[in-house]
This record gives structure tokens, sequence and C-alpha cells, in this order.
């Protein structure tokens, strides 16, 4: 029985280890870079007038109508516990699909500090998300991408926006 569980285990790394690889678009927030699955980005459009929408968490600044389809906006810093700062002309809006458990597909919109580049990102240079302990939850992190001298940490964005936490906040999800 422990080969089988081995077994099991060795194909799920290797599944993950295939949702590693491939075009991330990578981006920054607060001097961190970051990247997403580049199937998963719709499009990238820059800052537009987003209307609040009362009752939401911080992190939810509102909706856009993007050419006639209501499209709900987080800010990915304040997601991420991190300071909110003044948008600027780099600030951009990566418009994302994002499938929850039932295979919904919704678009969501993320703030980030701007956009990087589209980088292609082998297996080989991933490297295991780190362990923090029990207390942080890291399972949104697919990996550790090593890209020359820096590290771009790449994300699962179906984890980060859980359609499931979004649904009941009235956004037109």
């Amino acid at each position: 029985m422990s080969s089988d569980k081995s077994a099991t285990n060795q194909a799920v790394a290797k599944g993950r280890a295939a949702g590693q690889e491939g075009k991330f678009l990578t981006f920054s927030l607060a001097d961190e870079e970051y990247g997403i699955g580049i199937l998963k980005v719709r499009e990238i459009i820059g800052m537009m007038p987003i209307r609040t929408v009362p009752q939401t968490p911080g992190f939810v600044k509102g909706v856009i109508n993007l050419r006639g389809k209501v499209i709900p906006v987080v800010d990915l810093r304040l997601k991420f516990g991190m300071s909110e700062i003044d948008y600027t002309e780099r600030t951009s809006i990566i418009v994302v699909d994002v499938s929850s458990d039932s295979e919904h597909l919704v678009h969501i919109g993320i703030v980030v500090d701007f956009v990087s580049e589209v980088v292609n990102i082998k297996a080989d240079d991933v490297e295991p998300t780190p362990t923090f302990g029990a207390q942080l939850n890291t399972e949104y992190i697919l990996g550790m991408a090593k890209i020359g001298k820096s590290v771009k940490i790449l994300l699962d964005i179906d984890r980060i926006l859980a359609v499931e936490e979004l649904d009941g906040l009235n956004l037109g999800l």
C-alpha cells in the first residue's frame, strides 16, 4: 500500500511541476515580482474609474464597466495585507479568468503596481514553495521561479480569488 501512496505523491508532484511550467505574466507589488499563468490572463488595461460597492471587504475596490461587462476589481496589495498606495500611470488592472470547483468561470480585475513582462519558465527553474510553518497558508503559491538573479513568486490565481469567497458580495458574479 505504501508503494501506491508513493506513486500517488509522485503523480501529484509531476502534475504540480507541469502546472509551474510555461508562460507567465510577471508584475510587481511592493518591490516583489509575481507571476500568473498567461492562459489565465484575459487582458491588461490601465487604471480606469472604479465604482465602489458598499459593504465589501477593503481589498475589493468595486467594479468597472469594460465594454459593457461589469467586472469586479480586487487590489492585490490589499488582498495580500500590504499597505495601500496611490495609483500611478504604471498601475494596471489585469483581467483574469478565475474558475471555481464547480467549473464556474468569471472575469475579475486585479490591481497591480505595474506589469513587467511575459516570461517562459521551465519546470527545472521552479523551486517548491518554502514551508513557513502551519500558521501560514501558502496554498496559493505554485512555486518560486529562479530567473537570472531574481526570484518570482508564481501564483495560483484561482486560489487567491476564490469565486466562492467573492460570490456572496453581490458583485454580479
